[in-house]
């Protein structure tokens, strides 16, 4: 295992290597609120109103003064309040307004009782439960204070978000610019999805799949196609990459075939940060540094391609993009109902399906066959079950750590 695993770099040494290198964009551009969804936030946003702007009715039913209330007898209903029209008139001694949920309360109410807890005489309204001192009222600012913080820099705007922002009256957003990142492969058994292929040819869709990443990702994909197996034209290519991009993702030429060109041109141009890991799928990955782009190099596989897409370059991409979330979701314990095969001597990212049982406990299968060429995987999967480096078979019934597909890899 030894001799195996030697000049190998673990995905943990190998992740925190990277992020160690990496800084946040600093470019900014301001955008509708329209516009900015997937964006991340450039600087804190601070709410120029208060929420609510008014206090208001938590319900349908009636304001009240407690005064009121003192001697029991029936309320006549004076007037009523909606939202969007509130009660302006003189509010007489005795009596209560008719409030629906939203509506200003009328000056001078202390309370609003809810209509169920009401008997109506007429006219005029008895309660029918105790009633305490500011229920059912909305207090001016009890959700958001002007001038307080309510999304701080370095968060993706979606759905949560943006609706937020909308309630304040914001309009417009300032956000980090998107991140460009160039992609090619390299190969000349390679050929575009849609054409025919020539005998001992297959199809490119290792670039198919990182674009459709890359878009997931909010990113600016500038796609450079596919480069065949020549040292010039794979230089060419890398210079035109680093000039465009903020990141360069190639895959294949990263292992050590004659005509795998990559790291010597990466020596050339830039510097070779890492490697190869002692990762499975995955173990011929590149990271470096080209003069104006960090550069990523993915193996051919399919499947490792995605997995080493997904554990270091998504890391990359989201502290890259200046968010402050982590990009991946955290692990978890899951009795696996399935044998696994697994040699001592990688960390190993098996496709699996996590349900829970009966019990609530969760519980995980594989897939099937976990070959680098078998991308159907990721299709029948909803998350990975990682095996530690030294770990070897694993019998049914064992319990496994777990990583859920985060929205990369979910359909």
């Amino acid at each position: 295992m030894e001799a195996f695993t030697a000049g190998l770099i673990s995905l943990d040494d190998a992740l925190n290597t990277l992020l160690a290198r990496i800084t946040p964009v600093q470019q900014q551009e301001t955008l509708s609120l329209a516009d900015a969804a997937g964006r991340v936030t450039a600087g804190d946003v601070i709410s120029p109103v208060d929420v609510p702007p008014f206090d208001n009715s938590a319900m349908d039913g009636y304001a009240l003064r407690l005064a009121d209330l003192t001697s029991g007898a029936p309320l006549p209903v004076a007037g009523k309040a909606f939202a969007g029209s509130p009660y302006s008139g003189e509010w007489p001694a005795g009596t209560c307004i008719r409030i629906m949920t939203g509506a200003p309360v009328p000056a001078g109410c202390e309370a609003v009782v809810m209509q169920e807890q009401t008997e109506q005489i007429g006219n005029a309204i008895r309660v029918t439960a105790a009633v305490s001192d500011g229920q059912n009222i909305r207090r001016v600012g009890e959700d958001i204070r002007q001038g307080t913080r309510v999304l701080s820099g370095g968060i993706k705007l979606g759905a949560a978000e943006l609706p937020l922002l909308a309630s304040l009256g914001v309009a417009q957003v300032s956000v980090l610019r998107k991140l460009r990142v160039a992609l090619f492969s390299t190969g000349d058994e390679l050929q575009p999805v849609g054409q025919p292929l020539a005998a001992g040819q297959i199809y490119d869709t290792n670039r198919f799949a990182v674009q459709l990443m890359l878009n997931k990702l909010g990113c600016e994909a500038i796609d450079l196609g596919i480069i065949r197996d020549d040292p010039a034209a794979l230089r060419a290519a890398f210079i035109e990459a680093d000039s465009r991009a903020d990141v360069v993702i190639s895959s294949g030429g990263v292992s050590v075939g004659e005509a795998d060109y990559t790291r010597s041109i990466l020596e050339e141009l830039g510097e070779v940060g890492f490697w190869k890991l002692a990762m499975k799928p995955g173990k011929p990955f590149a990271f470096g540094r080209l003069p104006h782009s960090w550069f990523c190099g993915l193996p051919g596989n399919p499947v490792s391609a995605v997995v080493t897409f997904y554990q270091l370059v998504q890391p990359l991409l989201s502290k890259l993009s200046g968010q402050l979330a982590p990009a991946l979701p955290p692990r978890q314990r899951a009795r696996c109902t399935t044998a696994l095969k697994k040699s001592p001597g990688r960390l190993d990212f098996q496709r699996g399906v996590v349900q829970r049982n009966a019990a609530g406990e969760l519980e995980v299968s594989s897939t099937g066959h976990q070959g680098s060429h078998i991308f159907s995987s990721f299709h029948q999967a909803n998350c990975f079950i990682v095996l530690e480096q030294d770990r070897g078979n694993v019998n049914a019934g064992e319990w496994v750590e777990i990583e859920p597909f985060n929205a990369l890899l979910e359909g």
